[in-house]
């Protein structure tokens, strides 16, 4: 039976993924084998032995100490593009909002309660209507910092729109590159996008190498009067940079799904309370995937989407006696040594794969017959091993 602790609000149709034949999941639960959570922090969290993994029920895994987890073996999954069309659909309703002046227009209307008159306020109204003036955005150009799941959906959508489309990624993966329409044109560097840019939308991870990607220096290469869009992470934008910017007359307006005081009460700031993600559909997709991919690892040993782990799966094969898994640093050796281990306790080794991400490898074996007890604490043994699991 394992048992998985559930964090915020999950799913129940990801929760349903669990087999309740096979697992236990609750809030509060004593030994859990995984959790599987949304938003909550788990930095400074004291985390029980019996954890092997955690699934995030979304994209970003900045709520979990990923570096001390991996040291101890835990693997960390994430749903990459399970919430990708719900924020391609807010990313584009920000850049309609942006090139008009619709929200701005609507208080001007709802501001007009002294009026009874609808002739009078339909006059009134044509005469103002100058104030709330915009711009299409077919013919303009679209520039995307980050091409995977959410920034290909947006690619595809604002060429639909007859938009024109460039995009920058310096990590695109070759799955990435695939689903990218090839009209998207690609830009060698951020600020090549940035310069020719009307609207710019940020696609990219919270991670240290991200940290104020857009700052006072990015800001002064856009374009004039662009329109820059921020449903990726809060960290990616020095929002102080951002004001000064607008107060310039540079930057033309700011979208975001992440507000800030500094940001507050601006006609040229649009800042939504964090429902990029925040649609029925996508949580549910989130905690599917999340589930999923808890299920096949802890009954098969497979790794898929993981933040810390390299992607790793191999078949069962009917009439094996058990699958061993473990997980090392990343030095020589260490393989070789857990084979000559297996070989000295006469465990025969059907099938293997072994894979390496960084400073950590994973490694699946399936063995003729049940390991014993002492062949699996001389491998916990092995000099550089992180953890093992007997399937």
């Amino acid at each position: 039976m394992f048992k998985i602790k559930t964090y915020n609000a999950i799913s129940i149709k990801g929760l349903n993924r669990f087999p309740r034949e096979n697992y236990e999941v609750a809030s509060d639960i004593g030994s859990p084998d995984a959790y599987i959570l949304r938003s909550h922090k788990l930095h400074g969290e004291a985390l029980p032995e019996s954890v092997k993994a955690v699934a995030r029920a979304g994209a970003g895994t900045n709520n979990v100490p990923v570096e001390e987890y991996t040291k101890k073996g835990v693997v960390v999954f994430n749903s990459p593009g399970a919430n990708a069309n719900a924020v391609k659909e807010l990313v584009l309703a920000g850049m309609l909002l942006g090139s008009r002046g619709i929200v701005s227009g609507m208080q001007y209307v709802n501001g007009l309660t002294h009026m009874t008159d609808a002739e009078e306020m339909s006059k009134l109204l044509e005469k103002e209507k100058s104030n709330f003036a915009g711009m299409e955005i077919q013919g303009k150009t679209l520039g995307i910092v980050g091409l995977g799941a959410i920034g290909s959906l947006i690619a595809d959508a604002a060429l639909a729109l007859g938009m024109n489309v460039v995009g920058f990624d310096p990590a695109l993966s070759v799955e990435a590159a695939w689903r990218l329409p090839n009209q998207v044109g690609r830009m060698e560097n951020l600020q090549s996008l940035l310069a020719r840019s009307d609207f710019i939308t940020l696609h990219v991870p919270a991670i240290p190498q991200t940290k104020h990607l857009i700052n006072a220096d990015t800001l002064k290469v856009c374009k004039k009067g662009a329109v820059l869009l921020n449903f990726a992470r809060e960290a990616i934008v020095d929002a102080h940079a951002v004001v000064d910017s607008l107060n310039a007359g540079h930057l033309g307006k700011y979208i975001c799904d992440f507000p800030e005081p500094i940001l507050l009460n601006r006609p040229d700031v649009l800042a939504m309370p964090h429902i990029g993600a925040s649609t029925e559909e996508a949580e549910e997709n989130c905690a599917i995937m999340a589930a999923d991919q808890l299920v096949d690892y802890l009954e098969n040993g497979n790794i898929k989407n993981s933040v810390n782990f390299p992607a790793v799966s191999m078949d069962r094969n009917a009439g094996i006696g058990a699958r061993i898994t473990f997980s090392n640093q990343n030095v020589s050796g260490v393989l070789g040594h857990v084979l000559s281990v297996l070989a000295d306790h006469k465990a025969n080794v059907v099938d293997m794969v072994n894979k390496s991400r960084g400073d950590v490898a994973y490694n699946i074996i399936d063995v003729e017959t049940a390991p014993s007890a002492e062949l699996i604490a001389a491998l916990a043994k092995v000099e550089h091993v992180i953890a093992v699991r007997v399937i």
